[in-house]
């Protein structure tokens, strides 16, 4: 039995188990798909943080402007771990729980206020706790390769 498989396009050989060609389960795309949805969220808020920031309609542009960046910075991290999450690399699974754990208390306070912000509360604590369900599943354990504890090397 050879541990290379060839690909009906004839001659290009591929290694057998190759995580591009095994299907990518559902609870991963899902999982990578919140961590993009929270990383545009973040980019948005803090690309429309700097605009009001530019226009002069924000009271206190240096904070504004801080706000805005740190806005945009926070929307990376998400917006790696997704990129990581869609690609399979187990590093991603950090980075995408901790954003899920974070989003969590941000999501309260939101809940919190009198005010517009009592909805998208509740949009980030769902797609917080959806997050956080998605990536401690054993499917996605599975498919970025994270050996759970007592779980024999291969």
């Amino acid at each position: 039995m050879s541990s290379t498989e060839q690909t009906p396009a004839g001659g290009t050989e591929t290694p057998v188990g190759d995580p591009e060609r095994t299907p990518r389960p559902a609870r991963l795309a899902a999982a990578a798909a919140v961590a993009g949805v929270e990383a545009l969220g973040l980019v948005a808020g803090g690309l429309y943080m700097l605009v009001r920031a530019l226009t002069g309609t924000s009271g206190d542009l240096t904070g504004a402007v801080t706000g805005a960046v740190t806005l945009v910075a926070l929307g990376l991290i998400p917006l790696a771990a997704a990129r990581g999450l869609w690609l399979r690399r187990s590093w991603s699974r950090g980075p995408a729980v901790i954003t899920q754990i974070l989003a969590l208390p941000v999501a309260w306070q939101m809940l919190q206020a009198n005010s517009a912000m009592i909805p998208a509360g509740a949009v980030l604590g769902v797609l917080a706790v959806t997050g956080l369900v998605l990536l401690v599943s054993p499917a996605t354990t599975e498919a970025l390769g994270i050996r759970r504890p007592g779980q024999d090397t291969p």
